[in-house]
């Protein structure tokens, strides 16, 4: 018995070690997990968050052709009202589910500035809708849309930790000739 005694601290030590080992597995499995898990979900969120503006943006494209047929808006390629409601009316329903994604998965700052940018387009169809000759008003529509859309990008990015990215205003250099 006694050179069972005389091993015994030997014996905890081999048990303590592997306990301690188990631990430091275990817990770097969770921390791994976590971190994955994490960026997973981030992610998911920018794909959201893309597919909505997306889905936004082909309203708002609509919206601009729809508007040069009056002449409210420079957009190359003019589309009567007659032929853009069919249109309108796909973008809008496909907006809807992503919208509803976006709203499950954004954060409250990134779905309180989709709705800002959406509720700028809406009034956008609305402007077309009841078939208003206004340039200078559709140009104010314009700015509210494009500070909507300037203020979702600025939540995404900073939702998912990014870095600062473009604003997205282009000023068109007038075309023909110097």
């Amino acid at each position: 018995m006694s050179a069972f005694i005389q091993q015994l601290p030997a014996l905890i030590g081999v048990v303590i070690g592997a306990l301690g080992s188990y631990l430091a597995i275990v817990r770097g499995d969770r921390a791994r997990f976590r971190r994955e898990q994490t960026a997973r979900w981030e992610e998911r969120r920018l794909a959201v968050y893309a597919d909505y503006a997306r889905s936004l943006k082909k309203s708002v494209t609509l919206t601009y052709r729809v508007a040069s047929h009056p002449g409210n808006d420079p957009h190359p390629h003019p589309l009567s009202p007659e032929e853009a409601e069919p249109l309108l009316a796909e973008a809008t329903l496909a907006r809807d589910p992503s919208g509803e994604t976006l709203i499950l998965l954004g954060s409250p700052e990134v779905v309180e500035r989709a709705r800002a940018w959406v509720v700028g387009v809406m009034e956008m169809e609305q402007f077309l809708r009841e078939g208003t000759r206004d340039p200078q008003a559709w140009q104010t529509l314009l700015e509210r849309q494009r500070a909507g859309r300037e203020g979702y990008y600025a939540a995404v990015r900073a939702d998912l930790a990014l870095p600062p990215g473009h604003s997205a205003r282009w000023p068109l250099s007038p075309v023909g000739p110097t």
